[in-house]
């Protein structure tokens, strides 16, 4: 008898810690082990209209940072009242989420997701009335609705001096070259590399720690990855404390905070050319991007946003995959694990038939 509890004490204990090991994390666990700044957002969790909260101006500056609050006051505080109710629910609308107007796990999931660090919307941006079934804008362009001269469909970028982070230029090329070369596929422009020493450079691309002088400062690893300016601008820069995959599957990569350098140069690119965020989580212009995740095709709305801008290729061919999403990614960049119901009942299983040979 003694044996026989023991093994089944043994079994209680393997499914208890294998339930810890296998489960899916919840949503304020998003990004184990990183320093992702927007990580603190998870706690606002069950904070509603009309409470206060220590966090709330730290949510008020990223609304107001990427333009869904109008104006930055010296001191936000830290009451949820009405104006950051609008801004939460025009920020749920805008990409994509089920507008409830609450701190909901999908939206704080958003929130504390690495993204691009250019706005989503703005006073004067131009949302294109191209909508999905519910009416909801997709793909947009800046305010004013910038675009390269009809004189200049070929366009040069260079790659300035990449000390800052630890990637040689002889693997930064193809992942360019590729990234650019999405886009020529899609519109009436081509991109050719130069010499960051040639007198003729439309485009230049670079990687940069902080405040690098352009008023759109970095903040180390996650949170903002890059930005890129509307034409014709041409400054495309990078964060360069970001853990870049350049070369390999970002999917299988070891690192929590592995992002994909070329998925999120295709999106940068995207602005170079015009194009706002989209509000389409599929888009390639979609403004957030999980760890460990691709997401290199251009989406429909992707390509109708830069054939408006520039015409359409009559050679283009759209991907396999429309929806530019990696079969192997998960939401988020969370890792889905796989369910540990198999595992249990396994070794449950070995352990009673165990106990029926020693019975």
């Amino acid at each position: 008898m003694a044996f026989t509890n023991a093994i089944l004490a043994t079994a209680a204990a393997v499914t208890f810690l294998l339930l810890l090991l296998f489960s899916s994390p919840p949503p304020s666990f998003a990004f184990p082990f990183s320093s992702n700044p927007w990580t603190i957002f998870q706690n606002l969790s069950g904070c509603n209209p009309g409470d206060h909260n220590p966090l709330l101006p730290n949510l008020k500056s990223y609304f107001q940072r990427f333009g869904y609050l109008p104006s930055s006051p010296s001191n936000f505080s830290d009451f949820f009242d009405s104006d950051l109710a609008d801004a939460l629910l025009s920020y749920q609308r805008n990409l994509g989420l089920n507008p409830t107007g609450l701190l909901d796990p999908s939206t704080l999931s958003l929130l504390s997701s690495p993204r691009c660090g250019m706005p989503d919307t703005s006073p004067n941006s131009t949302a294109v009335a191209s909508a999905d079934d519910h009416g909801r804008h997709l793909y947009s362009y800046f305010p004013g609705t910038p675009t390269w001269p009809p004189y200049k469909r070929v366009l040069t970028y260079a790659l300035t001096p990449v000390s800052s982070v630890n990637i040689d230029i002889e693997t930064l090329q193809p992942v360019f070259a590729r990234a650019f070369a999405r886009w020529a596929a899609a519109s009436t422009l081509n991109f050719t590399e130069v010499s960051p020493d040639s007198e003729d450079i439309d485009l230049t691309v670079g990687f940069y720690n902080g405040d690098h002088g352009d008023g759109e400062p970095f903040d180390g690893v996650l949170g903002t990855l890059g930005h890129a300016f509307s034409p014709t601008d041409g400054r495309l820069h990078f964060d360069a404390a970001e853990e870049w995959v350049a070369s390999g599957d970002v999917t299988k990569d070891g690192s929590a905070n592995a992002v994909d350098l070329e998925s999120v140069a295709v999106h940068e690119i995207g602005h170079l050319l015009g194009l706002g965020h989209s509000s389409l989580a599929e888009a390639v212009m979609y403004p957030a991007i999980g760890t460990r995740t691709r997401k290199v095709d251009l989406a429909r709305d992707d390509v109708d946003g830069i054939q408006k801008l520039y015409g359409e290729n009559p050679s283009y061919q759209s991907q396999n995959s429309p929806a530019g999403r990696s079969s192997d990614e998960a939401s988020n960049g969370v890792v889905a694990m796989p369910s540990p119901l198999v595992a249990v009942l396994a070794i449950v299983g070995l352990l009673l038939w165990v106990c029926d040979l020693k019975f």
